[in-house]
């Protein structure tokens, strides 16, 4: 196995451990907090997926991401975070629609990459966190794994089975 075929492997992981994650949540489930101020699984969703497409932007300007839905970047930003309003968040289904395109083009841009260009130094905000385009590609699979953690939290505060 390359690192291509196992930054792929850690990318589709990833998606499909956050969507097991919140499979058994409902709409308004998304919306619960663990505790105050904490941001809710719907904001966590839409944080990830705009961030995914920024992240992957900056580093591969070329990359075509479907357009998201009217209101997605607004309702997912640093300040509608600790937002007690409801209004502009989507249903998990939207979520994880929005998930699957989004991880979809971030896995096409890496299939493109060769094993050199991973060893491409980063630009932008990610080049002191993440140095190579191989590490910015690994961040993304982590940043859904970091926010896995919150979502078990929510879990438990719902009541909900233990999956693993």
């Amino acid at each position: 196995m390359n690192s291509i075929a196992l930054l792929t492997a850690a990318l589709e992981s990833s998606k499909k451990m956050l969507a097991w994650i919140v499979s058994d949540f409902s709409d308004a489930d998304l919306l619960v907090r663990p505790v105050p101020e904490a941001n809710h699984m719907a904001w966590q969703l839409g944080h990830l997926i705009t961030a995914e497409r920024h992240i992957i932007l900056e580093q591969l300007p070329n990359a075509k991401f479907p357009d998201l839905p009217a209101g997605f970047d607004a309702a997912h930003s640093k300040e509608t975070a600790s937002s007690e309003n409801a209004a502009g968040f989507f249903k998990l289904a939207e979520y994880l629609e929005q998930l699957e395109a989004t991880r979809a083009v971030t896995i096409a841009e890496l299939q493109k990459l060769t094993e050199s260009d991973l060893d491409r130094p980063t630009l932008g905000n990610l080049a002191n966190f993440c140095p190579t385009l191989g590490n910015t590609f690994g961040l993304l699979s982590d940043h859904i794994m970091m926010h896995l953690g919150q979502g078990t939290v929510v879990r438990r505060k719902l009541g909900k089975p233990v999956l693993f």
